[in-house]
């Protein structure tokens, strides 16, 4: 070969892998995803309008002190339940302490003016009997008397008002229940009636809840209406029993109550959903998807629809209606029968192929101690023989017997 066919080849060679080296990588194949589907179908659409409410006690009140004064102890916290006529809180009442003594004095003062104006008079009384003195100075006297009892009974009322105001020093539970809030802290300086500790009583509860105003019209009193709870799918029957005059300032709803039977204990404060009957919904079915299954692509609403033939994905526009529970209603765009990818949406692509989900079936669970028992039964033994091997040393250890 000569050297310049020798050299001819190395050129030619350097060039296809200078050309090898500049071209592109060949692109990654796109991954199969696992997708999971749902059959597209009528379903029942449901056949009135929930609302969230709270479980709250029908009566709630507010508790406070009929005179002002400093806090000194309050012996509840929220949450606790009470007896009827047990102490929640208790103000200083030394300084009514004090004007009930005063009040007291006025009266044993009241007492001995009606005492002595009553001795005159009995004295004036003789002395009219024997002509002493005139009838005019007798009627003055009576006139003292009156005056004196009528100041004596004064005084004894605002004693007796005193000793109350003393007595209102003391907060007590009007009823059995359960403390829901305090508003005050020993230490502090409350004015009357301001609340103190609210107080839900025992007894039967309602459910409050606000209404829009284009709803309001559709609720009448007395009206039955389903509750559940949300940790018990157990209904529970309700009726209307109020429904506000006017909306609320703020949020522009109107406030519904709904009573429950004596025998529903649902705890107080706990979240419901208050299931309103329609009227003329109850055979009406429509196509309904969960809201994982939509996506957004640009102004228009889509979904992927599968193609069991090639196993591919391909985006399908549909028109939402309304909103039914956790789920919308489509207005068109599918028919019965499709497959509808629900879960993993934002990562396909047109026309990828993908696989079915299955749910992994959970495994029968191992003894792990009767494994290990087998394990050590069928191990060998570290100085024992195996069986099968005896005959076989025995024999290649006395050769002249095997010969035999």
């Amino acid at each position: 070969m000569s050297i310049h066919s020798i050299q001819t080849r190395a050129l030619l060679l350097a060039v296809v892998l200078l050309l090898t080296a500049c071209s592109k990588p060949a692109p990654p194949e796109e991954p199969i995803r696992a997708v999971k589907v749902i059959t597209v179908g009528l379903a029942p659409l449901n056949a009135g309008t929930e609302f969230a409410g709270e479980v709250r006690a029908r009566v709630e009140s507010r508790l406070g002190f009929r005179v002002g004064g400093k806090i000194v102890r309050r012996q509840v916290e929220p949450g606790q339940r009470v007896k009827a006529g047990q102490v929640l809180a208790q103000l200083d009442p030394q300084d009514y302490a004090l004007a009930t003594q005063a009040a007291l004095a006025q009266v044993a003062a009241a007492q001995s003016s009606h005492d002595l104006a009553a001795a005159d008079f009995k004295r004036y009384q003789d002395l009219r009997a024997r002509n002493f003195i005139s009838a005019a100075e007798l009627e003055r006297r009576e006139a003292s008397l009156k005056g004196a009892t009528a100041q004596l009974a004064q005084a004894r009322a605002q004693s007796s008002a005193q000793g109350n105001q003393a007595s209102y020093t003391t907060l007590v539970a009007d009823a059995a229940g359960v403390v829901t809030a305090v508003d005050g802290e020993p230490g502090q300086v409350v004015a009357a009636g301001a609340p103190v500790v609210r107080l839900a009583q025992d007894g039967p509860r309602d459910v409050v809840f606000a209404v829009p105003e284009d709803q309001v019209a559709q609720i009448r009193t007395g009206a039955l209406v389903e509750v559940r709870a949300w940790n018990d799918a157990t209904p529970i029957k309700g009726a209307v029993r109020e429904v506000a005059a006017s909306a609320d300032p703020v949020t522009r709803t109107f406030g519904v109550k709904v009573a429950l039977g004596a025998q529903d204990t649902l705890a107080l404060g706990s979240t419901v959903t208050v299931l309103l009957p329609g009227a003329d919904r109850d055979a009406a079915t429509a196509i309904k998807l969960p809201t994982s299954a939509l996506r957004q692509a640009g102004k228009v609403t889509a979904v992927w629809v599968l193609d069991i033939p090639s196993m591919t994905v391909r985006l399908q526009p549909v028109q939402i209606a309304t909103v039914d529970g956790n789920d919308v209603v489509l207005a068109g765009g599918l028919q019965p029968g499709m497959q509808v990818v629900v879960a993993g949406v934002h990562v396909l692509a047109p026309g990828q192929k993908v696989t079915i989900f299955k749910q992994n079936e959970a495994l029968a669970p191992v003894n792990k101690a009767q494994a290990a028992i087998k394990f050590i039964a069928n191990s060998p033994q570290p100085n024992a023989v195996p069986a099968a091997a005896a005959p076989v040393v025995a024999a290649s250890a006395t050769p002249a017997a095997a010969a035999k």
